[in-house]
């Protein structure tokens, strides 16, 4: 459609084309700053989280095996006390002296929480510190249960027990029967109430003579591991902050301004609202600024087509409404018409009202495909010289007597711009015509082709002899429905849309056009292109 609006800004969020553009951040995660910012917010949560869980995976293996170490140590003490106290004795064989053994292994030297045991050299119990110690063990009682509870089977329960303590007896033997092999033995193990100990047992000696095992027990494996719990749990809430953060900052920075624009679209949907504008957003440096941007751009480029749209049927309203005006008047006077001379003189005028009329109705058609053929068809190279050759050839093969003779002047060399031929053609028509129009009865038009070597270097002008143009009219003659005439032009033979097109296609091209008039007479038309390679 012919509009002053058709060129749409060149720049995304109103940018001037001479403008510098602005400098991007040096890290874009796909090319995005927010895809960079959730990217970022998404690994320190978890690197957070995974170097937490690394420290304390760490960690746990060292406190169990400084346990085992500190067992260690404490067992061997306890060993070479036993020597010392006469626990062992070796005249005439030696041996172990379980009773000293007991009196030795009480409470007193044996820490709370931890339990001896002392093992002859056929792998029998001979003291248990749990046996000789003074104080009463125990664990607290469960709640009691309302009367009707249903409690857990006496013999299910039997069963599991029994099934426990074979299996810590099971694993105690293996250690002691490791040991009594001469190698002291650290293991994990659970003990007879299923709690996981920390088991040491190493080889009673009497000189190099093994006459038992000595085994000291932990059971304080499951208070390291809650530590250990509770150290992961700084690591835990830290990282959970993070991420609620993220989300904090990705729903006010990203949802909220979507939330925004799409509320803002609703509003230009049903009509309250000609066009986008939250200056808010549209100062954002990343991509939400660019949306905002665009959809503002978008909006004011529709609000503006479509003021030109109601403008253009106004405009095309208003042209129509002259010639049927006067063809309705002339219907109307032509009964009343007494002589041949006034009738004729009536038919003439339809006739003249008509063509007019057809000649409207062909630039407004035209005008209106005009958009839809250039964002249709996609630019190619075109040799502005065969165009301009097959368009005059035209001209001459199909001139009347009479007719205003068409001249080209081009070069040899071919002069290529990146357009559409099918609507160059239409520029060149549109303006030999209207040099026709206003060409005297023997005058010439003339069309030349050259390359001027400028910025747009391909410049292309059509001449004819006619009265020129009123200075003041120089620009208004590219307006829709101009259609000032000098004295003597045939009336009716130009929509006034012509021009408008032409300016609009060339423009369209990335070119210009202008109207001047020569210092010898008549008007001169001036079209400069960018080459091929230039145009974008």
């Amino acid at each position: 459609m012919a509009s002053a609006t058709a060129t749409a800004r060149a720049e995304p969020g109103g940018r001037e084309p001479d403008e510098e553009p602005q400098r991007r951040p040096l890290f874009r995660f796909g090319g995005s700053r927010l895809g960079g910012f959730i990217l970022v917010l998404n690994l320190l949560s978890l690197l957070i989280l995974f170097g937490g869980a690394l420290a304390i995976n760490e960690w746990r293996p060292g406190l169990i095996e400084a346990r085992q170490e500190s067992l260690t140590v404490q067992a061997e003490l306890l060993a070479n006390v036993l020597r010392e106290e006469g626990v062992t004795r070796g005249e005439p064989t030696p041996e172990l002296d379980p009773i000293r053994a007991s009196i030795w292994l009480t409470d007193r030297f044996i820490p709370a929480g931890q339990r001896v045991r002392l093992y002859d050299v056929n792998g029998l119990l001979l003291v248990d510190s749990y046996q000789v110690t003074e104080a009463i063990g125990g664990r607290p009682l469960p709640d009691a249960q309302t009367a009707g509870t249903a409690t857990e089977d006496a013999a299910k329960a039997n069963l599991l027990s029994e099934r426990r303590v074979a299996r810590a007896d099971s694993e105690l033997a293996a250690e002691v029967a490791a040991a009594l092999d001469g190698s002291p033995q650290s293991t994990l193990r659970r003990n007879e109430s299923g709690d996981r100990v920390v088991s040491v047992s190493i080889p009673v000696r009497h000189v190099r003579q093994v006459l038992g095992v000595l085994t000291v027990e932990s059971g304080d494996v499951d208070e390291i591991l809650g530590a250990q719990r509770q150290a992961l749990f700084p690591f835990a809430l830290v990282a959970l902050g993070v991420n609620l953060l993220g989300s904090l900052l990705l729903h006010l920075f990203v949802a909220r301004p979507i939330m925004r624009l799409s509320a803002a679209a609703d509003q230009v949907k049903l009509q309250r609202a000609r066009a986008i504008s939250l200056p808010d957003l549209e100062d954002r440096k990343d991509e939400i600024g660019d949306l905002a941007r665009s959809l503002e751009s978008m909006t004011d480029t529709l609000s503006t087509r479509m003021d030109a749209i109601e403008r253009f049927a106004a405009d095309v309203s208003h042209e129509i409404k002259n010639p049927l005006t006067s063809i309705r008047s002339a219907l109307e006077t032509l009964p009343l018409v007494k002589t041949d001379a006034h009738r004729e003189k009536l038919t003439a005028l339809l006739q003249q009202d008509v063509r007019r009329l057809d000649r409207l109705i062909t630039d407004i058609s035209n005008a209106s495909r005009l958009d839809a053929e250039l964002s249709r068809d996609r630019p190619r190279p075109v040799d502005l010289n065969r165009l301009l050759v097959d368009i005059v050839g035209v001209y001459e093969t199909t001139a009347k007597p009479g007719d205003i003779p068409v001249v080209l002047t081009a070069p040899e060399q071919a002069l290529r711009v990146m357009g559409r031929d099918g609507p160059l053609g239409q520029v060149f028509r549109n303006l030999i015509d209207n040099a026709r129009s206003f060409s005297p009865a023997g005058g010439v038009v003339r069309v030349t082709l050259e390359d001027i070597g400028d910025d747009l270097p391909i410049r292309v002008r059509v001449e004819d002899q006619g009265p020129g143009i009123p200075a003041e009219n120089l620009e208004t003659v590219f307006e829709r429905f101009y259609t000032s005439r000098p004295k003597g032009a045939v009336f009716g033979s130009n929509s006034g849309l012509g021009l408008s097109i032409v300016r609009q296609i060339v423009e369209a091209h990335g070119g210009r056009v202008h109207a001047e008039n020569k210092s010898e007479g008549g008007a001169r038309f001036e079209i400069v292109f960018p080459s091929v390679g230039r145009w974008s």
